[in-house]
């Protein structure tokens, strides 16, 4: 960074992503980003997350954000969905792919994307 007019582009670029993970009340999406998670690779599925909702224009409905440990170390990383009167949805063993199809089927299409839910077998 050489200018104060270089940082002023930086805060307005990433003011997008502050923004996304504080707002919208309807869905909330929060990934684990405990130790365990961060080794799994929760990182670039939350960015994942913010970039998608964001491309997506689901700001105004989707908050993205992180949380510490979940208690489920060998499903990291772990994202879980919060809607407003329905159950908490926990999706597990997350990749940056999984994530675009949850906001495609799940954020945006309201249907849970079954395949990515800790399996009874």
């Amino acid at each position: 960074m050489k200018s104060l007019a270089e940082l002023k582009a930086i805060k307005e670029k990433m003011q997008s992503k502050v923004v996304l993970r504080e707002g919208g009340e309807e869905i909330r999406v929060v990934v684990g980003m405990a130790t365990c998670g961060i080794a799994a690779g929760a990182r670039p599925v939350l960015n994942a997350f913010v970039e998608g909702v964001n491309k997506e224009n689901l700001t105004s409905k989707v908050s993205v954000s992180q949380t510490g440990c979940v208690g489920l170390c060998q499903y990291e990383p772990i994202v879980e969905v919060y809607e407003s009167g329905k159950e908490k949805v926990t999706y597990v063993k997350m990749t940056e792919e999984k994530a675009a199809k949850v906001i495609e089927q799940h954020l945006k299409g309201g249907k849970i994307v079954a395949e990515y839910l800790v399996s009874e077998k």
